[in-house]
């Protein structure tokens, strides 16, 4: 017996697309919308750092390179761990209190070995964000206000240890941790080997692993990434804790450069983090973000302070000023670019 296939009748538009007239220029505006979000940082770092090497001698020189290269490592240690916040759609604006508690922390702990210098502010910072990560995950508090509880708490307990900022403890500089903070591989400080190899091993967290999957599945849907079955509230713990962790580390490796536990820093190192965070492509919504584009954030925002101190005549202020129109030009973007892409 012979049996006939019949074919059901075809659109105008469903023969367009067969075609591929229409998805073939949906896809590539979505791929172009997709490059440029996470991208576009890379872009401008890259037309910002050519202008400035063509506009001042000092600019491209090996020692200025270095010191922007070493002071961006500690607030892209901090801004890594903002990363995985951000893309599971929080928010942790404890950091900057965490960096000065863990820099004070780890120069106390300098008289007791370099073991303790290191362990102490990890420990205390990691237990910090452990804090966070349950109230935010299991009491389902508000993260802007956990956070920022943990900020003001943070910060009391770092001038408690200095007695309100009277006491400045000293790193020795023959110490180990000083040499950790302060030496140099192949022209490179320390604390930059430290952070690229923290980003590289965060990249492989966040693509090829298990939990980078849940990061973004519980930022994509939360509801709908505890129905897959992701342990959505253990995922929000270690965010946090990784961040508090990191913000530790970073303050560490900062006390040891300065060989000092200067109680004044981490002022606002929370939002530049954010900053960063954003300005490489994170959505603040969740659910979408890049370690790498991160990283450009930071230098992004590192290159335009001292192309700002490079004119001289510019106010130091003007760095916040630019630093805003950038992440108001970036969230702007992201949106436009978000709705663009729901439309297609």
């Amino acid at each position: 017996m012979t049996v006939t296939k019949t074919q059901a009748p075809v659109s105008v538009d469903e023969g367009k697309r067969a075609a591929g007239a229409e998805p073939v220029g949906s896809a590539r505006s979505e791929r172009l919308s997709a490059l440029v979000q996470q991208h576009g940082a890379l872009a401008v770092l890259v037309i910002v750092s050519l202008v400035a090497t063509f506009s001042f001698d000092s600019f491209a020189t090996g020692d200025n390179v270095s010191n922007m290269a070493t002071s961006s490592a500690f607030l892209a240690i901090v801004a890594l761990g903002m990363t995985f916040v951000i893309i599971t759609g929080g928010i942790d604006l404890s950091v900057g209190s965490l960096f000065a508690l863990g820099g004070v922390l780890a120069a106390w702990g300098s008289r007791h070995g370099t073991l303790v210098a290191l362990l102490l502010p990890l420990v205390v910072c990691g237990a910090v964000g452990v804090v966070n990560g349950l109230l935010v995950a299991r009491s389902r508090l508000a993260p802007f206000i956990v956070t920022l509880a943990a900020m003001l708490g943070a910060r009391g307990l770092m001038l408690a240890i200095t007695d309100e900022g009277a006491n400045t403890y000293l790193i020795g500089k023959g110490s180990f941790l000083a040499e950790l903070g302060q030496g140099t591989t192949l022209g490179l400080g320390n604390p930059v080997w430290i952070m690229l190899a923290l980003f590289v091993a965060g990249a492989v967290v966040l693509r090829r692993t298990r939990f980078g999957q849940h990061v973004y599945a519980v930022g994509g849907n939360e509801d709908a990434a505890a129905l897959m079955g992701a342990p959505v509230a253990r995922t929000k713990i270690l965010v946090y804790t990784l961040s508090g962790v990191l913000a530790g580390l970073a303050g560490a490796l900062n006390a040891a450069w300065l060989a000092s536990g200067v109680t004044i820093l981490g002022n606002g190192m929370e939002l530049e983090a954010i900053s960063a965070v954003v300005i490489g492509g994170t959505l603040l919504t969740g659910g979408l973000g890049y370690v790498s584009g991160s990283l450009v954030g930071v230098l992004l925002l590192k290159v335009i302070q001292n192309v700002i101190n490079q004119i001289g005549s510019l106010d130091s202020s003007y760095q916040q000023v630019v630093s805003g129109a950038f992440l108001a030009v970036v969230v702007v973007a992201q949106t436009w670019l978000g709705r663009r892409r729901q439309l297609m």
